[in-house]
């Protein structure tokens, strides 16, 4: 069986406050984009579970990465034989965009139907949460408001004008999530996201929907700054940084604004649907 994993950005990202587990609440609207990575997961033959990957290197041995994690988390709520999964990496890395999230969500869900589990869609979103907090939302892979830890997902209508395309811009430089939050200043009176997407057009999010990552990368990390800057004077409605970066994306109207610049070596330009 053969599935394409995909990416995700973030629309806002409320840090609200550092919880007692050491967690922190937030609140972030999560929508899927075509930005894809290939798994396949066929019966194993060596009577064990094993993980290829090609592609885009991946800097974990295979029993750390959460595919496997996956694998083994699912082994805990159903029975299944071995598999042989082979990966090929296209989303990158310490982007933001939730790659290795996605491949662990799809490996549950293939797994799923690979072999007639008929797991509900709950009970995979549970297991799923126990591997990664992004990876919940792919098991459904839906436009959704995301709050808790960003486990608990709630449906959201993001809808963009027609004829609205979106870039992708992940540079040269990668954010660890460890990172990400070491810098982070909790804001519990953050303005809600969901009103501002439900009542207003992409025209209007700008300067009303943000990031909160972005107050501690962007001076940590110039250059995805000078991206969503770039973004904005080609004539992006709005620009931001995907989850804890480093990707940054920008939503146009018009695609013939958009025009990738030399050191812009990793982009991805879709119309939104």
């Amino acid at each position: 069986m053969i599935v394409f994993p995909n990416a995700k950005i973030n629309i806002g990202l409320n840090i609200l406050r550092r919880r007692p587990d050491g967690y922190h609440d937030l609140e972030t609207v999560m929508y899927p984009i075509p930005w894809r990575d290939v798994l396949e997961i066929v019966p194993g033959r060596s009577g064990c579970d094993t993980l290829t990957c090609t592609g885009r290197p991946v800097n974990c041995p295979p029993e750390k990465n959460l595919v496997m994690k996956a694998v083994k988390a699912l082994r805990g709520v159903a029975e299944f034989p071995p598999v042989d999964i082979f990966l090929e990496k296209i989303i990158p890395d310490g982007a933001g965009l939730g790659g290795g999230s996605a491949d662990a969500a799809f490996a549950i869900t293939a797994i799923d139907s690979l072999f007639s589990l008929g797991l509900p869609r709950r009970l995979m979103a549970e297991v799923a949460a126990g591997i990664g907090a992004d990876c919940p939302f792919f098991i459904y892979n839906e436009p959704a408001l995301c709050t808790g830890t960003g486990t608990t997902m709630t449906h959201i209508p993001v809808k963009f004008p027609a004829g609205a395309w979106i870039a992708v811009v992940k540079p040269d430089v990668s954010v660890s999530t460890k990172e990400a939050y070491a810098g982070v200043t909790p804001r519990g009176d953050s303005p809600a996201i969901a009103p501002v997407l439900e009542e207003c057009p992409p025209e209007e999010w700008q300067g009303r929907v943000r990031n909160g990552f972005e107050d501690s990368i962007f001076p940590a990390h110039p250059e995805i700054a000078s991206i969503k800057e770039e973004l904005l004077r080609q004539g992006a409605v709005y620009a931001a940084m995907s989850g804890s970066g480093a990707a940054v994306y920008g939503v146009f109207l018009n695609k013939e604004l958009f025009k990738p610049l030399a050191q812009w070596n990793c982009y991805l330009f879709e119309e939104l649907r």
